[in-house]
């Protein structure tokens, strides 16, 4: 029986492996023999964790979820308007980081369409998104920086549907879309969202990790 310290240091691997894999080929070329391969061991390995496809998978979903909401993220100078374009920028692929994570979710969406537990997830996440943008629209409604009479849970709706369908046109033609470019269609959006009420603090793009 291998020590636990063993078995936890071999568990480590086969995770760095499932998340090599899944950056570089994304959720369709997620599977045992790829990451067999990744670790240079044998598929038999891989299944003593992973009885099949589908529980790599929904392991693999919770690895980035983790990845995910551990990431850096912008410290906005203020409430409002300027904390909802901090939060937004920390959405879009700035950087290969930010590229590669925003690849394997768009890769996994098919997936999540198909399976009802995947998809149940997928719209909780969605959920909780929502949910962490809806402050900085109740602020910004509240210094006057939106419009107060507006919904706001549909103005958090358009702000990220405008945000993650810049994402998909970004990752389908990177070369149109550079970083520049998108914090600067994600500030005329921002300044057509506003109707011109309030300033949401433009500023230089950080480095790209």
């Amino acid at each position: 029986m291998p020590a636990r310290g063993d078995h936890d240091a071999r568990r480590e691997d086969v995770s760095e492996a499932v998340w090599r894999v899944l950056a570089a080929h994304g959720f369709s070329g997620l599977t045992l023999r790829a990451v067999a391969t990744e670790m240079g061991a044998s598929t038999g390995l891989v299944t003593h964790y992973f009885p099949n496809k589908k529980a790599l998978v929904r392991y693999a979903v919770r690895l980035a979820d983790e990845r995910t909401q551990a990431r850096a993220r912008r410290r906005p100078e203020r409430p409002g308007l300027v904390a909802l374009r901090a939060a937004l920028l920390d959405v879009l692929p700035l950087g290969p980081d930010a590229v590669t994570m925003n690849r394997m979710w768009v890769g996994f969406w098919g997936a999540a369409l198909a399976d009802p537990a995947l998809h149940e997830g997928e719209a909780a996440r969605y959920a909780n998104w929502r949910a962490r943008l809806l402050p900085h629209v109740v602020e910004a409604q509240r210094r006057g920086e939106l419009d107060s009479a507006a919904g706001s849970e549909d103005l958090v709706a358009i702000a990220a549907s405008f945000t993650h369908g810049l994402v998909v046109q970004v990752l389908f033609d990177p070369e149109n879309f550079p970083p520049e470019r998108q914090i600067s269609l994600l500030d005329s959006f921002l300044d057509g969202f506003s109707g011109g009420a309030g300033s949401h603090g433009r500023v230089a793009p950080r480095a790209p990790r």
